[in-house]
């Protein structure tokens, strides 16, 4: 069983990469280009990655979308995360590899478990799991779940879930499943992987705060962000004294040539030059915010450019202590 305060997760090498309390790091979102549509063309990620990685980019995130739906208008990376995980992982050293996110409900609980414990060893401990309740409607039917069954077996496949990291052979039972005789291996490289609920799947904040170890929540005007971030952590103190548990927002980004653009909004981000993406950043920062994931999917210019531009001058002011 776990408790609510255990804090193995903040030892892990892929969670002390990425954060620190006060402070804020950067991260990208795959697929790491700028297209239209539905579909991107996945060209380059190896590179742009290993890119990433040398800049001094914290983590890089990967989504869970099985199947393509065109009225949805993004199908991720497109290859499956736990596949593409195990690639990239091969391909990086150090940077840490974040889910945003694994649905819960549309997996068996021991394959989820398999999957990032798997990961977790063979990235040396870089696995960042990111988790949520699920949102495109036409999965449910697909994987034979209930659509309004999700919240609950979001709570019971993550509880189950986090046993089988930190037991053996210890019998569980849940709605759809027995686990007796029987252990998952491989274990991860500390006691728990550090898991990060996205948005509120479903369940309260208070019950978020309590028992994740930090929260993924969507991007917003710092202003009205700030009530946000301040909520979160009252939240978090309420349930579990001063445990640190980060705030994490996703920001979609189209940089411009022009280091003095002003900002203009997008869907979920900004168009602006990378003057004001810095005063931007710094303000999340003040606010509270402990990693922005920038996706690229709405930039005009191309993303190695991009890239390259905030690792030169944007990164510095956003250094992780050793």
């Amino acid at each position: 069983m776990f408790t609510p305060n255990s804090i193995p997760y903040q030892q892990q090498a892929g969670f002390q990469r990425t954060y620190r309390q006060g402070r804020l790091s950067l991260g990208l979102f795959f697929p790491l280009e700028a297209f239209t549509g539905d579909m991107p063309t996945m060209a380059n990620q190896v590179s742009l990655a290993q890119r990433a990685e040398q800049l001094g980019f914290s983590a890089l995130w990967f989504r869970d979308v099985p199947l393509r739906d065109p009225s949805f208008g993004d199908s991720g990376q497109v290859f499956d995360p736990w596949v593409y995980l195990g690639f990239m992982a091969a391909h990086t050293r150090s940077i840490a590899l974040g889910t945003a996110s694994v649905i819960l409900p549309i997996r068996n609980p021991l394959h989820t478990a398999k999957a990032a414990t798997s990961v977790d060893q063979l990235s040396g401990g870089r696995l960042l799991l990111g988790v949520a309740s699920g949102d495109r409607p036409v999965e449910f039917p697909a994987f034979g779940v209930d659509p309004e069954q999700r919240g609950s077996l979001f709570r019971e496949y993550l509880k189950v879930f986090r046993e089988v990291q930190s037991s053996s052979f210890v019998p569980l039972k849940w709605s759809d499943g027995t686990l007796q005789g029987a252990d998952l291996i491989p274990k991860p490289t500390t006691a728990e992987i550090p898991f990060f609920v996205t948005g509120h799947s479903r369940q309260t904040l208070e019950w978020i705060a309590r028992y994740s170890h930090g929260w993924i929540s969507y991007p917003r005007p710092p202003k009205a962000q700030q009530v946000v971030v301040e909520s979160w952590r009252t939240a978090v103190r309420d349930g579990c004294g001063e445990l640190f548990k980060p705030f994490t927002q996703s920001l979609y980004l189209d940089l411009t040539d022009n280091p003095q653009t002003p900002p203009r909004p997008i869907h979920l981000g900004y168009q602006l030059g990378r003057h004001h993406l810095i005063a931007l950043l710094h303000r999340l920062q003040e606010i509270g915010v402990n990693h922005v994931i920038i996706n690229l999917k709405y930039g005009q210019r191309p993303a190695g450019e991009v890239v390259e531009e905030i690792g030169q001058f944007v990164l510095p002011d956003f250094a992780m202590p050793a």
